[in-house]
């Protein structure tokens, strides 16, 4: 491996801001300030804006292509972006700023050796043919270059034939592929938007462009939570500086043929691929959940690819598409506790996460515990704010597993005492509960059965909300059945299109000072995304802390063994 490797060109010169641990920037770093909001980061309060930012990776969000490519917009970006692993999201950012909108923001890729000198230096210049720290020049050698193999099709469209929006769409897949070292492109039967969050105005922006210039998506394609109920945004208060820009957002995408699904968790709903399906996801649980529970294929493609591919039908072949890139490099033993209840799996998705930030881990002992598809769904959601990896394996669960693990994977436990460390660390906020969040990722049938026959008829308190989101599909059934009348009678709040992840205020409340959620994603995201304190427990816990407006912060008796 070269000691420095250029992936997007450019100049820039900057001091240095260094991480060991990798950052989402969608729910991480704050668009309008530059500054890393993660709570849990420590990078924590740092301005990026103008600093060479060296890190590992991306972690988290697809939705951070769009962070960056905003910042870039606005002069607020850090002026170069050095990894020492593999990295798509925030290099498809810089990409399409490049691309589409001529802001350079150089990206390299170091070797990790040399990572781990420079970020120590305290000023780096990227120069054209090299990187210069501390007096030390060292060769930066030119972006990887492949050798795609493009069908008559695939030249057709790059050639500009099927269109302006295609031939630019075809321009970004192709070098993501050169930048990925895939040979070829693969045929995707479905696409999923995440792009359709409004994270920033570049989303908006590149939205529109692509549908201006007569984009129209080829593929069957979901759309992901978007940023405001889209029927009634305007008698919920949201103001018109906000809601306009996010609706159309939407639109843009509606626009081009998506259908408005309205929900991260596309596997709920009738569409949702087959084992082997090579699709074109975006949305960092749903691509999880699709490779590890469903065994579908899609890499964990960022915000602008998702749709690019859904205009082409076309994606980069590497990655997880291929089988040598679906094994396991590392074992992660877990110790389940005698009686574990449904807060568990989202504090275990969340520990693998940070105990396999950059790899395919397999995980052991679980299968005792009989995982529902809620269960795992909460866990891969949790997994991908802690991981950069597409997927994971469970022994005796998940349907390749049997046959995942690389021969030369090492292994780490996950132990009681960790799980009541990372407990602690999700549950530092105060007892008093304003705001009750269900829902990250969206919330399936039986998740609302399930909170509606918690409250058995118990109601909340006045001054205590609880919000459930849930996907349009989803609602229906369950006003259908009979569950949204039961949990309207218990005070609950049922929102369509929104996820917790891109609510906003007033619809968030806004005299809310603590959240409870059952959600290791929210958990995470939610204190940086809402500026609130937000606590974690099991579902009982949420509907204890909306009758009684507090809950008191202690380790549950199945982690304690009571």
């Amino acid at each position: 491996m070269a000691l420095a490797r250029s992936i997007m060109g450019g100049t820039a010169e900057g001091h240095v801001v260094a991480t060991q641990e990798a950052l989402s920037f969608w729910g991480g770093v704050d668009p309008a300030t530059g500054k890393v909001m993660d709570i849990h980061h420590p990078l924590h309060g740092e301005c990026l804006t103008g600093a060479i930012l060296m890190m590992p990776s991306s972690r988290g969000s697809c939705s951070g292509s769009g962070v960056l490519l905003d910042l870039a917009l606005t002069g607020r970006a850090p002026t170069a972006l050095l990894f020492c692993e593999a990295e798509d999201v925030l290099t498809l950012g810089a990409l399409v700023a490049a691309e589409m909108f001529g802001r350079q923001l150089p990206v390299v890729r170091l070797r990790p050796d040399v990572f781990a000198r420079l970020s120590q230096a305290r000023s780096i210049r990227v120069e054209a043919a090299a990187i210069v720290a501390d007096g030390e020049s060292i060769l930066l050698q030119p972006p990887a270059t492949s050798e795609l193999s493009l069908t008559i099709r695939d030249r057709s469209m790059l050639d500009g034939d099927e269109g302006v929006a295609v031939a630019q769409a075809m321009r970004i897949l192709t070098a993501m592929a050169a930048q990925q070292g895939a040979g070829s492109f693969v045929d995707v039967t479905q696409g999923h938007i995440d792009g359709c969050i409004y994270a920033s105005p570049a989303n908006l922006t590149f939205a529109e462009k692509m549908a201006d210039l007569g984009g129209r998506v080829r593929i069957p394609t979901t759309m992901n939570a978007i940023s405001v109920d889209r029927a009634n945004w305007r008698s919920q208060g949201v103001p018109e500086s906000f809601g306009n820009p996010a609706a159309r957002l939407a639109d843009a995408y509606v626009r081009m043929g998506c259908r408005p699904t309205f929900t991260c968790s596309p596997y709920l709903l009738d569409s949702a691929p087959g084992p082997g399906e090579a699709v074109g996801w975006a949305e960092s649980n749903a691509v999880i959940f699709a490779n590890s529970v469903l065994g579908a294929r899609t890499a964990k493609h960022p915000d602008f690819l998702d749709l690019c591919i859904a205009l082409t039908g076309r994606a980069p072949l590497s990655g997880v598409y291929l089988d040598e890139n679906r094994k396991a490099t590392r074992i992660l033993d877990i110790e389940l506790p005698a009686r574990p209840e449904d807060a568990f799996w989202p504090l275990i998705g969340y520990l693998a996460g940070k105990a396999s930030p950059d790899r395919i881990p397999l995980l052991r002992g679980l299968a005792a515990g009989n995982p529902s598809r809620d269960d795992l769904k909460a866990l891969c959601a949790a997994f991908g704010t802690t991981s950069a990896a597409p997927m994971l394996h469970i022994e005796g669960v998940t349907p390749e597993a049997a046959g995942a693990l690389d021969p030369d994977a090492d292994r780490l436990p996950i132990t009681l005492a960790d799980m009541a460390v990372g407990w602690r660390m999700l549950n530092e906020g105060p007892e008093a509960i304003q705001l009750v969040a269900i829902g990250s990722p969206h919330a399936s049938l039986a998740e609302c059965r399930a909170l509606a026959d918690a409250f058995s008829g118990r109601h909340r308190l006045p001054d205590v909300n609880v919000i459930v989101t849930a996907g349009r599909d989803v609602i229906a059934a369950a006003e259908a059945d009979g569950t949204l009348t039961r949990l309207r009678g218990s005070g609950v709040q049922v929102l369509p299109d929104l996820c917790w992840c891109s609510i906003s205020e007033p619809v968030f409340p806004p005299g809310t000072r603590a959240v409870m959620t059952n959600s290791g994603k929210y958990a995470h995201y939610g204190p940086g995304l809402s500026g609130r304190a937000v606590r974690f427990g099991s579902l009982a816990d949420c509907v204890d802390a909306a009758v009684a407006g507090h809950l008191a912060v202690r380790l549950p008796s199945w982690l304690t063994q009571e």
